[in-house]
């Protein structure tokens, strides 16, 4: 095989892929950072919420409801789900002296009571949506699938939304102020728990979103929150924990590695390399790239 011939169809090929997964990571990973961020919470159930939103779009959708309409009303259905996970499960243990691991448990404990209740509802076997848009398009002599196109193009209008609302709002300048400091953003007007509890439910609300759009590629089964979060979590700790830029350049980066590296060693070994970068990172620059999001 010639080098032109390895670069238009594997090399390039590999690279969309890694762009597409990336893309797919970065938009679960974003309410997981911004959660983070705000609330200084490790919410190990964001991947249940994910799911959820997947299977409340396969529900829906066998009811007779569009995929279009679907993809607004699934986040909007996800945000008393997440206010009400904010006021009954971290609010009351936010400022306990062991809060991080108290959190931790908690949200963790949530996640595997909504992965057993979606197999007793759904059934354990893995279900598909069927594709919203069909068909390919050819690109350089690549073909490439309409609907990854469409993923690509409205994940890049979600990441750039979500960081135009916190980094040039007013709104986001609350969330910011709070995410810094709560107790001087309190005395200056801003509704710190409102913030908090619309904050988290916005991070539910992107995951809904996430499992809603995703569903059609990746499939839809109890325990695909679990699998996705552990490489989102790679994601959130090498870009820095709360920093929104920082989580779409580790996203994009790190499912670049995995896909370029399963081309010069067994895909079973791609998984250990991001892991293994993330603990580099730990070792070398806890902080991440790009740092906290009330510190950017």
């Amino acid at each position: 095989m010639s080098p032109i011939d390895y670069l238009q169809f594997v090399l390039a090929p590999q690279i969309l892929n890694g762009l597409t997964l990336g893309v797919a990571v970065v938009l679960v990973a974003l309410g997981l950072t911004i959660i983070f961020g705000m609330l200084d919470v490790i919410n190990m159930s964001h991947g249940e919420f994910y799911a959820i939103g997947a299977y409340a779009a396969l529900a829906l959708g066998a009811a007779g409801i569009g995929f279009w309409f679907l993809l607004v009303l699934v986040p909007i259905l996800m945000i008393p789900v997440g206010m009400a996970a904010e006021r009954l499960l971290i609010r009351p243990v936010f400022d306990s002296k062991d809060r991080h691991v108290t959190t931790l448990l908690v949200t963790f404990g949530l996640g595997l009571i909504v992965e057993d209740v979606l197999k007793v509802i759904f059934g354990a076997n893995t279900q598909r949506p069927p594709t919203p848009i069909p068909g390919a398009t050819e690109w350089f002599g690549i073909l490439v699938p309409n609907y990854r196109l469409f993923l690509l193009a409205v994940g890049a209008v979600i990441i750039g939304g979500v960081a135009y609302v916190v980094y040039r709002t007013r709104l986001g300048a609350m969330v910011r102020a709070a995410a810094f400091d709560r107790h001087m953003a309190a005395s200056l007007g801003v509704p710190v728990s409102i913030v908090y509890a619309g904050t988290f439910a916005f991070g539910v609300a992107l995951a809904g979103f996430a499992g809603v759009l995703l569903a059609p590629i990746y499939s839809v089964f109890p325990t695909m929150g679990r699998d996705f979060i552990l490489l989102a979590f790679s994601v959130v700790i090498v870009g820095g924990m709360g920093s929104i830029w920082g989580c779409v350049f580790a996203g994009l980066l790190l499912t670049q590695v995995q896909a370029l590296a399963s081309l010069v060693i067994s895909p079973i070994w791609t998984d250990p390399i991001v892991f293994g970068t993330m603990v580099v990172f730990l070792m070398v620059r806890p902080q991440g790239l790009f740092g906290r999001l009330g510190h950017a």
